[in-house]
Formats: C-alpha cells, structure tokens, sequence
C-alpha cells in the first residue's frame, strides 16, 4: 500500500490550512465504479488512527481479488482512500497553530472540520486541482464520533458534494434534551486530560497501562503517540522545552467541546440526510457515554425510522471508542457495508450485526 500526505490551502475564504492523507495500490487499475474512502477522526485524535482499518480493508481487497474461485465475489472496487484531519488536530494543528490563537481557543466549531471535509473534496481555493480530481470519484464519507457529525456538517455547503453513502461510527449527535449532561461529560474529560511526557516512548509505556488507553488496540496506540504528538515547545508551553504534548491540545479539545450547536444541526440533519444518501451506522454494545435513551432517540425518531438507515451494526464489547478498542470488527463492519453498497441502487434493509 502506497501513501502520500498533502497540505490544502483554500485561504483567505478558509482561514486554515487542510491536510489530508491518501493510500493506494499503485498496481490498481483505474475503474469509474470503484469508491473512494474518506475518513474523518474523533475529537482528540488524528487522521492516521484510521491506517489500522484501512490497512484491513485493502487486505480483504487483496484477498477478494486473489481468491478467483469465490462463491461470492466482491462486486465492488476501491480506487483509494483518504483521511483528512480537523484544523486544529493532528497535522494540521501544528501547521494552523498561530491562526488558532485568534480567538479559537475559547469555542471551535465543529462545522469548521465539516467546512475543511468539503473545501478538499470540492477542490475550493485556486491553488489546487482537488476539485476536478475528486469530480468523476465515487465518494463514501465515514466518521467516528466528531468525525461522523462533520462528515454531515459538511454537505452544508456548496457546490454539495455528491457523496455515494456515509458510514457513522458511534456520531456524537444528539437532542438538545441531553445537551448539558453530555456536554459537561466531554469537556471535564477534555479538561483533566494528561498532555505532557518526557518523551515519545515514555508516552507510549504510560498510555498503554492506563485505563483510558489500555483497552486500545495497541497498532492504533502506536499510531495516537507517532502521529497524535508533538514535540515541545509550542506557543501554548512556550517554557517547557523537553518532551512531547498533544498536537491537538486539551485548550483545543475543550474549545471543541464547548461548541454550543453543531451536534444540534447533525442531529437534526439525520431526517434528511438517510432519506438521500444511503447511511449505515455503527455503535459500541457498552453504553459508556450516551445514555440508551439516546441511542433509540437517533436510531428510531431522529432519523425518521430505524428502516430509513440502510444498516445498523452493534459491535459486542466496545464502547464508545469503537475505532481505537476493536478495529478489526469495525473493518469487518465497513467490508459488509461496502459490499451491500451499490452505486446505481441500494438496498435499504435492516440489520443488527454483533461481533
């Protein structure tokens, strides 16, 4: 598999600078039926945690296209895939960090990783061909937490992207009526969060024996410390000069948290959006951070009806953190996704999948 980073610069209209990640098989032959993958990561982490499913999904690929004598075939193909992080995380915090001092550090909506999903994929900015490139792609939009509500955010915008279906990984969306429960829940987890070590390695043997970490699979805990840290220091620790720190920081994590509204406008965008784009959604069996409640309000009121989804999926053991605990079960889920995903027409049928 082949990778290649890249740095989107639509300013002044967007007042921040992209990244995105693409991966492909250079032996793979162009396809006008083939999909694109996009990802988006939760708040806190960084688009590289998804390299551990989408190394898993391009080894089923591969697997499909060796085994000639299979009953069943995949029917479909994949012509690459990208991940993409929010401004203020990963990559891009590092690159965006002067501009993130004007002001963002108190509120950071959630719609701008939306805004920065589609200025990419629309290719919007004079300094880029993105927009052609993507034009012809059969694009699949799939989001884990934050990430599956910006990839619903961003088809507010315009020219709309014309997405093939969205594949939503526990969505932090949900009614105004469990608003400030859940929002103090995430910034308190934001706020006391650790964000400085002495080093890389210290970071990695510190994270993988405490709670919040050691449930992770231990790829994706590798990818979180060589991708998701930075070194020291930067203009939030302007003092500290040994170590390493969050590239997304806590100030900006919490800044997140306090978005007033964008996980309002998902919500309410749920109705309308599985009723034109083919929209399969997946949740952790343990409800560690959304009431049950909340869950059946999504899958039975926000969204019309559960029969408007065209999958639910309920991963057995993992909670909210489904990508980073179980990722082999979350590519088994996207596999299955994929191949009831037909471009010219779907089939919308229920179904609850435990593994």
């Amino acid at each position: 598999m082949q990778s290649k980073n890249y740095i989107f610069d639509a300013r002044p209209d967007f007042p921040f600078l992209i990244t995105a990640k693409r991966y492909w098989f250079e032996d793979t032959p162009y396809s006008d039926d083939a999909f694109t993958l996009v990802f988006a990561h939760a708040s806190g982490f960084c688009k590289e945690q998804w390299e551990t499913v989408i190394d898993g999904i391009f080894k089923l690929l591969r697997q499909s296209e060796d085994n000639k004598n299979e009953k069943s075939p995949t029917m479909f193909k994949i012509r690459e895939m990208w991940t993409i992080d929010a401004p203020n995380h990963g990559e891009a915090a590092i690159l965006n960090e002067q501009t993130l001092q004007w002001g963002y550090d108190n509120i950071f909506s959630w719609d701008a990783y939306g805004r920065a999903i589609h200025a990419f994929l629309s290719g919007h900015g004079s300094r880029t061909k993105s927009g052609s490139y993507f034009r012809e792609h059969n694009i699949i939009g799939i989001g884990h937490s934050l990430g599956a509500a910006a990839i619903m955010l961003s088809t507010t915008f315009q020219p709309s992207i014309p997405y093939k279906s969205f594949h939503l990984f526990e969505p932090t969306i949900y009614g105004p009526q469990w608003g400030v429960e859940l929002h103090e829940y995430f910034l308190d987890i934001a706020l006391k969060r650790r964000d400085i070590w002495p080093s890389s390695e210290e970071a990695f043997n510190t994270m993988r024996n405490r709670p919040a970490w050691k449930t992770w699979d231990e790829r994706i805990l590798k990818l979180f410390v060589r991708h998701g840290l930075r070194t020291l220091p930067t203009l939030d620790y302007p003092d500290k000069t040994i170590g390493v720190t969050l590239s997304c920081s806590k100030k900006q994590e919490a800044a997140a948290c306090r978005d007033p509204t964008s996980r309002f406008v998902a919500y309410n965008l749920l109705r309308h959006l599985v009723k034109k784009i083919p929209t399969h959604i997946t949740y952790g069996s343990i409800h560690e951070c959304f009431p049950a409640a909340s869950r059946h309000d999504i899958l039975n009121n926000a969204s019309g009806g559960i029969e408007h989804f065209s999958s639910v999926s309920e991963i057995e053991g993992a909670g909210h953190l489904v990508v980073h605990t179980h990722p082999d079960s979350v590519v088994e889920v996207i596999w299955k996704a994929l191949r009831k995903d037909d471009i010219s027409k779907v089939n919308k049928s229920y179904s609850k999948v435990k593994l």
